[in-house]
């Protein structure tokens, strides 16, 4: 894990604020080749973890330069978790609020209202497509 990253995230959600990867890599103090890749495998861990514990994600918080949406592999990772992504606006819409809720309103760790992953038994039959 990036040194300082899930801290830099909270900041972030309780002030209801977005950044850039790149953006936060500098904040961060990464450098070097791989950066973005290296956050960005870091950034899918903490997915991962979130995912598990029922949390909104935290790498919803980041966008693409010009963007207000994360990068596409956000959205595969997200798929890969479970998670139905048939409006990628209003899901990460849906995690940014409950990220703000959750770290700026000091509540109790929850689900913030965002919709669990799928669980593995549970069929898209569009997947096939």
């Amino acid at each position: 894990m990036i040194q300082g990253l899930p801290e830099a995230l909270a900041r972030l959600a309780a002030l209801n604020e977005t950044t850039t990867y790149g953006a936060l890599a500098r904040d961060l103090g990464l450098q070097g080749p791989a950066t973005i890749a290296r956050l960005t495998s870091a950034l899918e861990q903490l997915m991962t973890e979130d995912a598990a514990q029922n949390l909104p994600l935290r790498a919803a918080l980041l966008c693409q330069r010009g963007s207000t949406l994360p990068a596409p592999g956000f959205f595969d990772m997200a798929a890969a978790l479970g998670y139905a992504l048939l409006d990628p606006v209003q899901f990460v819409a849906e995690h940014r609020q409950a990220l703000h809720l959750h770290f700026g309103a000091n509540t109790p760790r929850g689900s913030g209202g965002v919709k669990p992953p799928a669980t593995a038994s549970t069929s898209d039959p569009d997947s096939s497509k």
